[in-house]
């Protein structure tokens, strides 16, 4: 069989869209006669490997409308299905009710705790997927629960081999036997959608190799349908529902069909190699393409442990709250950097390796983040960290959750009430959840309505702090995410930032030097953050157009500082003077109560910046020749310097007429 496909020692780079000469090869025994042909990216994508076709067709996508008109004219069907999943779910929930009528705790029953994941597990792999998000949960499944919907991220029953074998011969044009030096006699792990088998090839590479369930796309597709139906008859009738509904479900089904493709799956693998693969302590496992196909996946087998097995990593020397700090730093990349990120963090997808990487797997949910979305989530972050309700309200807007046209008069009072804390602590120690569910009791309140794109965001932050919180429960995502997004406004040179970064630090035209105070030591926690590599570019917006307003008050605030240096410096001088005797001189006043909270904010940013990481001042002095020599550097340098003049000219000459007008009231 001839394959048109990349050597198998290429690694494509996805950002790449010029991409390479395709070669033929032959990957598997010459006596295959069945020829198959490549499919070609689609226009306007990275030329990622492509391999062998089926003869399915090539419309493999979701597609709500063609749904909808092939479930119609089986209206049996979807009522035997709608039946299939009441019978037994009824039947559950009336158990619990007997139950707490018994006297029985429910919630630390083990039996029903099994019957849920046993019922979870038969109504398919819609609600499997529903009770894994529930696994990472801590805060809202008691222990037993926990315990029994973990086993849904890869302990569920396996389908038989002989399906298997046959899907890959099918997909790769082989046995199993014929491709691989090795395949486990079993699956060693089996999850909604598929089953691993480990093998080796017979290069001599370990590989994990992905097999999907069969009939999963009908199954997926009716629940898809039904769930679908119900939502937008709930949207029509439901008044205080004005959230897109049928926009989130559409969104999930998108996301649900493209992770039934492994072909797309492995070139998501392949782009998020490209997009944080090089990032610190994030391991990427390497998709072999001229073994795989749609229905069947071969990548690079990885040795790691589960990040909720915290006694195992413990015991392999990791610190497994580092792991989860290294999942949020990647997922804050993910969500507000490059915008393309996993949707689907649960434990069985993060791993702890030996050598103290944490190793993404399942690329098959993956979802983007447009860059305005992107920035207004930024600002959201930082309006809620500074108690900013008001701006957070225009952020909504911003964001889609609220129209144009709406008031925002009694929203922005709601969004204080929301965040409003007793003892006084920081935004930033909430979490999450707490803030997810207060605003969810705020949207029936008020006219908001929630944007397909958002749900698959929370689901990804709400699964990854669930994990967090079950390692340890003391951990804020929030307050380890503020560090990012301090540097970003610090060093980002997109408008958006520039004009949040302007709104933060002032307020009626005041310069809050307490806000910047608390970036710059927010930002130096953050460990892409280098003082050395972040001067240049402050000293190139500062001395840009773009940076007028805040050079303009920059200046001002300098100016108030060096003012206060020199009242000082000469009220001390003619302090001294005054206690020797000299009683001609008349002691001068220091400087007044602004100018000196001016010059200790300096002193303070001063001793911070002496602090991060970067600030070496050997290093200081060829940096700042080239820095003097900048054209704008040197007009800024010029603007401080009249500036400067014209304040020490309009004191001398205050100062004159003071002076005349004393003599005059003498005589």
């Amino acid at each position: 069989m001839i394959v048109k496909t990349l050597p198998p020692s290429t690694r494509p780079n996805p950002e790449d869209s010029n991409g390479g000469e395709l070669s033929v090869i032959d990957v598997v025994p010459k006596q295959v006669t069945s020829e198959k042909v490549v499919r070609l990216p689609p226009a306007g994508r990275s030329p990622s490997p492509r391999h062998l076709a089926t003869d399915e067709p090539e419309s493999l996508g979701y597609d709500p409308v063609e749904i909808e008109a092939h479930y119609a004219r089986k209206p049996l069907q979807v009522l035997r299905r709608i039946f299939a999943v009441l019978r037994p779910t009824l039947a559950f929930v009336v158990g619990l009710w007997w139950d707490n009528k018994r006297g029985i705790v429910v919630k630390n029953d083990r039996p029903r705790a099994i019957q849920l994941r046993e019922l979870l597990t038969q109504l398919g792999p819609a609600y499997i997927k529903i009770g894994q998000a529930l696994s990472t949960r801590p805060d809202l499944v008691p222990p037993v629960y926990l315990e029994e919907l973990t086993r849904l991220q890869d302990q569920l029953p396996p389908f038989p081999n002989e399906i298997a074998y046959q899907f890959i011969e099918e997909e790769l044009g082989a046995t199993p036997d014929e491709v691989y030096a090795t395949i486990s006699p079993q699956p060693i792990a089996a999850a909604s959608l598929g089953q691993v088998y480990k093998g080796k090839l017979k290069t001599g590479e370990e590989v994990a190799i992905k097999v999907q369930r069969p009939d999963l796309r009908e199954r997926i597709t009716i629940d898809l349908y039904i769930l679908r139906r119900i939502a937008a008859w709930v949207q029509q009738r439901v008044k205080r529902v004005r959230s897109d509904l049928v926009g989130i479900l559409d969104e999930l089904g998108d996301r649900i069909f493209e992770e039934m493709d492994y072909i797309h799956e492995g070139e998501n693998a392949e782009r998020f190699f490209g997009l944080y693969g090089q990032m610190e302590n994030i391991y990427v496992p390497k998709i072999y393409w001229e073994y795989t196909n749609r229905r069947v996946l071969t990548m690079e087998w990885i040795n790691g442990i589960k990040l909720t097995q915290t006694e195992e990593i413990r015991a392999q020397g990791i610190n497994a709250r580092y792991m989860i700090e290294i999942g949020v730093q990647c997922s804050l990349r993910q969500l507000l950097e490059h915008g393309f990120f996993h949707a689907d963090p649960h434990p069985g997808n993060l791993l702890a390796t030996p050598e103290g990487k944490l190793a993404y797997l399942d690329f098959g949910m993956m979802s983007e983040v447009q860059p305005a979305q992107r920035y207004g989530l930024i600002e959201a972050i930082v309006h809620v960290v500074n108690r900013d309700f008001e701006g957070l309200a225009k952020d909504y807007v911003k964001l889609d959750f609220l129209s144009p046209e709406t008031d925002l008069t009694p929203i922005i009072p709601a969004f204080a009430r929301v965040f409003a804390d007793a003892q006084g602590a920081s935004v930033a120690d909430l979490n999450i959840k707490s803030i997810t569910d207060e605003l969810s009791a705020l949207m029936y309140e008020y006219p908001f309505r929630v944007p397909p794109y958002y749900a698959l965001i929370i689901r990804s932050l709400v699964t990854l702090e669930g994990i967090a919180i079950y390692i340890d429960p003391d951990f804020k995502v929030l307050s380890e995410a503020y560090p990012y997004v301090s540097k970003r406004l610090l060093t980002d040179p997109a408008p958006a930032l520039r004009t949040s970064l302007q709104d933060l630090l002032f307020k009626d035209s005041k310069f809050r030097w307490n806000r910047l105070e608390n970036l710059l030591t927010n930002a130096r926690k953050n460990q892409e953050y280098d003082l050395s590599l972040v001067l240049n570019e402050t000293v190139e917006f500062l001395s840009s157009e773009r940076g007028s307003f805040i050079r303009d008050k920059l200046v001002d605030e300098f100016i108030n500082g060096l003012n206060a240096v020199g009242k000082n410096v000469l009220h001390n001088f003619t302090h001294l003077l005054s206690e020797a005797g000299l009683t001609a001189v008349n002691e001068t006043p220091g400087a007044t109560v602004e100018q000196q909270q001016t010059l200790e904010h300096i002193k303070r940013i001063f001793k911070i910046l002496q602090q991060t990481r970067g600030f070496d001042p050997a290093q200081f002095a060829p940096q700042l020749a080239q820095i003097l020599v900048n054209p704008g550097v040197q007009r800024l340098g010029q603007q401080i310097a009249s500036r400067f003049a014209q304040k020490a000219i309009a004191r001398i000459i205050r100062e004159l007429l003071a002076a005349e007008e004393s003599v005059k009231y003498e005589k």
